[in-house]
């Protein structure tokens, strides 16, 4: 089964920036097209980013310019570079399979703090 663990996410000035990485065990990591998400409290999760097994990347408008994702194979690992932080960037970080439902599994997620 999937086992996704989030971490790197912390509190830092608006402006800053932090680097999040997702540890992926028990998919063929290097053919799946994979995805950040966010939840910011009190709001549904959403979707940040996507990267392709290739390396194609897609991004939220909300994102784009300031966020970078990436993937390493070999390592079965998923980074995301952010930077120019906002106040609204604040929520908790998760990694995942690009596609998902409802039943979907989730892991634990990071937490990341952004202050004005």
């Amino acid at each position: 089964q999937v086992q996704l663990v989030e971490s790197g996410g912390g509190l830092v000035q608006a402006g800053g920036s932090l680097r999040l990485s997702c540890v992926v065990s028990g998919i063929i990591f290097n053919i799946e097209r994979m995805a950040w998400y966010r939840q910011a409290p009190g709001k549904q999760r959403e979707w940040v980013a996507t990267i392709s097994s290739g390396g194609f990347t897609n991004y939220a408008d909300s994102v784009k310019g300031r966020f970078t994702i990436s993937r390493d194979n070999p390592k079965k690992t998923m980074f995301l570079q952010m930077n120019s932080l906002k106040p609204e960037d604040t929520g908790v970080y998760y990694c995942n399979r690009a596609l998902v439902d409802s039943g979907s599994y989730w892991g634990r997620g990071t937490q990341v703090t952004v202050s004005s």
